[in-house]
Formats: structure tokens, sequence, C-alpha cells
């Protein structure tokens, strides 16, 4: 298979990052938000910013919620279909990461007009397109401008019963942790732009970052289910981070039990790590404790930005075979348990 666009244009050449590896650095981003002044909220919003969660979800009657959520990106492939997939996969979890439902999307599109082709920028929102019909939902309008780097993404809405909205910050102690996907994303990416990915490692991160996390809505159903997100820009660690703050509790991540795509770590030791798990690092290292046998390099896949990443389910013992079938039903092969949740310091303990 080809890993360029015939053209041989290389949109990837157009972004400064690309994927999740473009978002803001963690501890950049607390400082910004901490300048946000704060604002009323209504008794309707069920979920808001306080947590840092995967949406925004707004009380609409006794039965249903509506799950609101963004997100976009520059370019992390140079075939614009499979970017305009890649993009849509993303934006559309995080309704399933809050056990919803997706019902419609708008398209949110920045491109530099006077240097990609038409074509080019048709086959980006034909990918997108296609992503959102596989999901079942329509794109419904969207918004346009002229920009220097290109620019795509969603605004994903969907639905979910007040009763099964899963946080990420409602984890308990004695929880399991069970990842859907492989990590990797951003490894092979920094290889791709390095022209050292090849065609097998190419298939493997469209396969992974092009599968809907569908299992979000069966997997919120699980009665033992209490927290869920997707593992996305910060990382497994990142995120892992973000659950354990949110419960004040302690989470231990086996660094053996979490799964690899093909190539990733052999890729890692030739030194293809994105800037972003550096900064990623940098931004919540005080809330991460390493055992000694954890390498520079275990460190950096840990930290690696992960674009349209896996579900991260906490969930009791008695639970963890229904979230492991709910996964492979949707077929996710490589669902794995990574993890618990006890009582202890706030934070992410990680052992070899």
């Amino acid at each position: 298979m080809s890993i360029t666009p015939e053209s041989s244009l290389k949109l990837t050449s157009f972004s400064h990052g690309g994927g999740c590896g473009c978002k803001i650095a963690p501890g950049v981003l607390a400082d910004i938000l901490k300048q946000s002044p704060g604002f009323p909220v209504p008794p309707q919003l069920l979920v808001g910013i306080e947590t840092a969660d995967d949406a925004a979800v707004y009380l609409l009657n006794d039965e249903q919620a509506l799950i609101a959520t963004t997100d976009f990106f520059m370019p992390i492939v140079d075939d614009p279909t499979d970017f305009g997939r890649i993009a849509a996969t993303n934006a559309i979890s995080d309704v399933y990461a809050m056990g919803g439902t997706p019902i419609m999307a708008l398209a949110l599109v920045g491109m530099p007009i006077d240097k990609l082709p038409v074509e080019t920028i048709g086959k980006i929102l034909a990918g997108g397109a296609s992503i959102c019909a596989e999901a079942g939902i329509p794109i419904a309008g969207g918004h346009t401008i002229d920009s220097v780097e290109p620019i795509y993404g969603l605004v994903v809405m969907g639905l979910v019963h007040p009763s099964r909205i899963k946080r990420n910050a409602d984890a308990r102690a004695g929880d399991k942790l069970i990842l859907g996907k492989p990590l990797g994303v951003g490894i092979l990416s920094a290889a791709l732009k390095k022209n050292a990915l090849n065609a097998a490692g190419y298939a493997s991160m469209i396969t992974s970052t092009t599968q809907l996390n569908t299992p979000g809505k069966d997997i919120a159903a699980i009665r033992g289910v209490h927290a869920m997100t997707d593992v996305t820009g910060f990382g497994l660690l990142g995120h892992a981070r973000e659950m354990a703050r949110g419960a004040s509790l302690k989470i231990t991540l086996q660094m053996s039990a979490v799964p690899m795509l093909p190539q990733v770590e052999a890729l890692a030791e030739l030194g293809f790590i994105t800037g972003a798990s550096g900064r990623n690092w940098a931004g919540y290292q005080q809330d991460i404790a390493l055992d000694a046998g954890i390498s520079a390099v275990q460190q950096a896949l840990l930290c690696d930005p992960q674009t349209s990443g896996g579900l991260l389910v906490a969930c009791d013992v008695e639970s963890v075979d229904a979230v492991l079938a709910a996964f492979a039903e949707h077929g996710f092969a490589h669902a794995a348990v990574v993890g618990e949740i006890s009582e202890g310091k706030t934070g992410v303990e990680v052992k070899t």
C-alpha cells in the first residue's frame, strides 16, 4: 500500500505538529485556564470544565442528557482521506467516552486555499464524512476559514441517559483499569514524518486511529463501571493522572501489561519520539512515580500523545470480564487490564 498520496503532496509538511500531539502542554493549559473568569453554572450542566472531562453534558429531561464536544487538529498523515477519517474518529470518540450515542456533527475546516488543491480538501472532508456515516450520524453543517495550516475536525453532539453518564472522575478504590487500544500512535507518526515508517506500520496506525470507540455505550451500561475517558494528546499517563486527581485516589499502572502497536517499541528505541511526549512529562511529572526499572523510552511511550486513542475504563473486579467482552464484541482485540486504583497519594505510580 502507498503511505503518501499519489500526488506526492505531503500534508504533514504544512503543520508544525500533527494530530493530538498539537495539544497545548498540560502545564501551560492549566496556567491558561486559571486566568478564565468564573461564571454561573446552571444545575442542568451535569459535566463542565471542572475535571477536564471529555465533553460537556447538559440535562434535557429525566431520560436524556445532551453531550457536546469538539476536536480538531493539523494533519498527522499525508493521505487526505486518511487525515479526514482520523480527525472525525477522534472527535466522535468523546461522545462514546461519556457513555453516549452520537447524533450529529458539524465540520470545522481551516485550509490554506492558495496552497492545497480543491480536490485534496474535498478528500479530507470526504474522509470525515465516511466515518460519520459509519457512526450513523450526519454532518449537519459547519464552518470554514482560509488558514495557514490545514485544520479539520468536528463538533459532535450525542445523547445519553443521565444515569449512564461516565465521567473521568468517578473511579473507586479497588477498581481495575482497562485500556481499549494499544499505544504508540505518536511514535508511528514521528517515524512517518521522517520517512522511516513502512507500509505495515502505517496500516496498523490507520486501523487503530480510525476504529470508532463504539464499545463506550455498552460499557457504560455495565453496572460495575464507574469512570471512563479516552486516551488522547496527554498520553496514557496524563489521562490516568486526570482520572486519579478527579477521584483523589492513586492509580498503579503495570508497564508490562500495557499493549503497544506493532513496531512502536523498536521505533522508540531508535529515537522516533515526539516533542509532545517531553512536554507532557514536564507538565505532570510531579504527580507520577516511576519504578527504577522504567526506562526513558518506556516513560516516553507512556507520555506518547495518542490521536484517536482507546477508552480507559475504571470498573470493579467483578465487571472486568464483561468490559473485556464488550470490547471484544466490537472488534477491539487488544483491550487489556493495565492497572488498578487504590487509596493513597493522589497520582500515578508505574511498576515494571
